[in-house]
């Protein structure tokens, strides 16, 4: 199943936070969705610190680059808060999407009754 990021662009297979893009106009745009924002955002920061191992990490607002420590902190502690928040986001979008579908079946039998009264 090809999924894409939130710029439309084709997404890493590899992450279990990647999912298809609706058609456009179906639900919201993928720019108006903050999950697809905040998926970005990890792989941003995934990127960024695997592109910059063993460097520090400038800040537009600190002179104080972040060093080892901190790099430390994001790649134990920020990064796995990031992972536990996207998928408690997708247990409750599979949660949803169950709801839809039997929401969607029961119409479909209720459809098919009328027919065949």
């Amino acid at each position: 199943m090809a999924t894409r990021s939130a710029a439309g662009n084709p997404a890493s297979a590899e992450s279990p936070f990647c999912r298809p893009i609706a058609p456009e106009g179906a639900f919201c745009k993928p720019e108006e969705d903050p999950f697809l924002l905040l998926e970005s955002t990890l792989r941003s920061v995934q990127e960024i610190l695997l592109r910059r191992r063993g460097l520090s990490l400038r800040r537009t607002w600190i002179e104080q680059p972040y060093g080892e420590e901190e790099i430390t902190l994001l790649e134990e502690e920020v990064i796995p808060a990031i992972q536990q928040c996207l998928a408690r986001i997708d247990e409750l979008d599979e949660r949803l999407l169950a709801e839809q579908e039997l929401l969607r079946r029961a119409q479909l039998e209720a459809q098919r009754r009328l027919m065949l009264a």
